[in-house]
């Protein structure tokens, strides 16, 4: 096994993964969703309605609720979280990154966009990167 796949493998043992339905329902129900997908990405597949967009690169400051450089949304440690990106490999290892912070319901989607698009969940092409 390589040192990404144990690192992942590690990663994921400490999430509750979501399917992309699951994901839906929780956001109806008042959860973080957060794509960290490049913008190129983002542009050519659209993105998912009422999801906060924060780069990759500054994700961990944008969602610490005691970071001066949070956002409105990063309200407080509880807060379900859930985070995707292209397939479900980075927003994984993203995701335990940001329990190491202490946001203890972080975790991220199954599948990524791809997965929640393949299975007909809505998508829109308007974006906004914070």
């Amino acid at each position: 096994m390589s040192a990404i796949d144990a690192l992942l493998r590690r990663s994921r043992d400490g999430l509750d993964r979501v399917a992309p339905g699951d994901a839906h329902a929780a956001q109806a129900a008042g959860a973080l969703l957060v794509d960290t997908r490049p913008v190129v990405n983002r542009a050519a597949e659209g993105v998912i309605p009422g999801a906060v967009i924060v780069d990759r690169n500054v994700l961990e400051w944008r969602l610490d609720p005691s970071s001066p450089h949070r956002i409105p949304e990063a309200d407080r440690t509880d807060r379900r979280i859930i985070l995707f990106c292209n397939e479900g490999y980075a927003s994984s290892l993203a995701a335990a990154q940001l329990r190491d912070l202490g946001l203890r319901r972080a975790t991220d989607m199954i599948g990524g966009f791809r997965a929640w698009a393949a299975s007909g969940l809505p998508v829109e092409g308007d974006e906004v990167t914070r």
